[in-house]
């Protein structure tokens, strides 16, 4: 077997291009090119080892990092969660102990049966957050459900990875406590460190000690890497440090996907069960759904958050190659999954990229899902002629400034619930919602609302917003804040008024909206 890295990488990067190319995430292209590799007789070297195991580590300690509690404990995001998986991992077991039965080839035991139907019951992360940054949704409801949903799952990923590596933690595992009251000292350096280079390389440090340290303690180092990382969640710092590392985790974890690819192809009855398993991946949101609105989330919220749930997890690429390593698994299985996930990729794009046309397609069929407890939740919307999309800083600062003319007539929306509750405290009008959502406007009256100011986080939130009130009929004035001159001038250009951003902020904002307006 030859041994070239360098031409590895290249092909990873080459597969890479063309996979984002024709609009499926890179994973897809990584995963063939370590196929494609195997068949000129390459194999994988110490280099890409150290990058795999790195960014296993990376991407545990990066999940620690955006640990939120208080969100992970709603009853929509656990209870969907576990509810699915259990579901989801007794008809897949179902399933693969009839294909055994079938095909004794395969060679599929229980147990093995059983952790594959582990494995599948995850969505992909990775898929899902490419997804919703692509589309502007990434502070979206459904994007913080779909994304606490597969925390959630990611956790139950880290508790199967602690129990299958068959350490027995030593006395000494009780020394890693000592990162509690280390805490402020570790965020200290972490301000010290400030935002660049230097932030990034105390995050790998982090990262790498501590799974160092708790596997010399008997505790499995990537489950180690987590809960330093957990410790540490929760501060902007925290988020940062998350964010920085971002990019690192990903790079380090194409030497994991390559490797699946360069230990060879399954057999050819293998193949045929990955495509069975991979086409059934979209499947998955029949059954997210129904327990999504089960739990009193609405309908269309359901639905996008679902429909990118429709997908196979590298996680669970994880799983199965550490059950094949403990040799509960035939090794061909983890090519075989890894062929799965590249397939449930393939089918889940189209399906999240057209959640929305379905939802407003069966709208009031899908409207019959919604809980009375959500409906009950609805705030009164009478009586409003201003609307202000985005509490932040600057929507805030629009809202004090209006209101002093308009008084109850200004709403503000918000989706966030603490930043909500906050602004009622303060004796503001604000609605907990989400400015993409339709159902949102429908409790609107268009004849009254006379300006709408988005304020939202990005330049393409603005915009999905501003298409969907014009394709609801809106006619009134639009108003956007923006931060370069190209975005002005797409905002002009779509006939909404533009206000740069680092001009006179929230007041600013609220002046220059109020050229558009006459007080009644």
């Amino acid at each position: 077997m030859v041994l070239i890295e360098p031409f590895i990488i290249l092909a990873a990067l080459l597969c890479g291009i063309a996979s984002r190319a024709i609009g499926f995430p890179a994973l897809i292209g990584y995963l063939t090119a370590g196929f494609v590799i195997h068949e000129f007789g390459m194999s994988s070297g110490p280099v890409l080892e150290v990058l795999a195991d790195l960014g296993i580590t990376l991407l545990l300690f990066t999940i620690g990092l955006k640990l939120e509690p208080v969100k992970l404990l709603e009853l929509k995001v656990w209870g969907t969660s576990l509810i699915y998986m259990i579901v989801a991992q007794v008809v897949m077991f179902l399933l693969l102990i009839v294909l055994g039965a079938a095909l004794p080839s395969l060679g599929l035991s229980y147990l093995g049966a059983s952790v594959i139907a582990l494995g599948l019951a995850f969505s992909s992360t990775v898929f899902v957050i490419q997804t919703m940054q692509e589309r502007g949704e990434v502070q979206s409801s459904h994007a913080a459900l779909a994304i606490g949903i597969l925390i959630v799952q990611d956790l139950v990923a880290v508790a199967f990875l602690a129990v299958s590596s068959g350490k027995a933690p030593t006395l000494y595992a009780l020394g890693m406590l000592a990162i509690i009251p280390l805490r402020p000292l570790t965020l200290r350096l972490l301000q010290i460190a400030g935002h660049g280079e230097l932030l990034t390389l105390l995050g790998l440090a982090l990262a790498i000690g501590s799974a160092q340290i708790s596997e010399m303690v008997g505790i499995k180092g990537d489950l180690g890497a987590l809960i330093v990382g957990a410790v540490l969640a929760d501060h902007v710092k925290s988020r940062e440090l998350a964010n920085n590392l971002v990019q690192l985790k990903d790079l380090f974890l194409i030497g994991f996907f390559l490797s699946i690819g360069l230990g060879g192809w399954p057999s050819a009855s293998l193949i045929t069960v990955s495509i069975v398993i991979g086409t059934l991946a979209s499947l998955k949101p029949l059954l997210y759904f129904p327990l999504m609105t089960r739990f009193h989330t609405s309908p269309r919220t359901a639905v996008l958050a679902s429909g990118a749930l429709a997908n196979h997890s590298e996680f669970g690429l994880i799983v199965v190659s550490v059950a094949a390593a403990a040799n509960w698994l035939d090794p061909e299985w983890s090519a075989a999954i890894s062929i799965a996930i590249a397939i449930s990729f393939v089918v889940a794009a189209p399906i999240s990229s057209s959640t929305h046309e379905v939802y407003l397609r069966y709208r009031h069929r899908l409207l019959s899902f919604q809980s009375p407890k959500l409906i009950s939740s609805y705030e009164p919307t009478h009586g409003v002629r201003i609307v202000i999309c985005g509490m932040g800083r600057v929507g805030t600062g629009a809202y004090d400034s209006l209101v002093a003319t308009w008084d109850r007539e200004v709403l503000g929306v918000e989706e966030l619930e603490p930043r909500v509750a906050h602004h009622i405290s303060e004796q503001r009008r604000v609605v907990a919602a989400d400015a993409s959502d339709p159902e949102f406007w429908f409790r609107l009256n268009f004849n009254e609302l006379q300006l709408i100011m988005l304020g939202l986080t990005n330049h393409r939130e603005n915009m999905l917003v501003a298409e969907l009130l014009r394709s609801m009929g809106y006619r009134g004035e639009l108003a956007a804040v923006v931060r370069h001159e190209d975005h002005a001038a797409e905002m002009q250009a779509a006939g909404i008024s533009a206000f740069n951003l680092y001009g006179e902020a929230g007041s600013g904002f609220a002046a220059h909206a109020s050229e558009l307006l006459t007080p009644e």
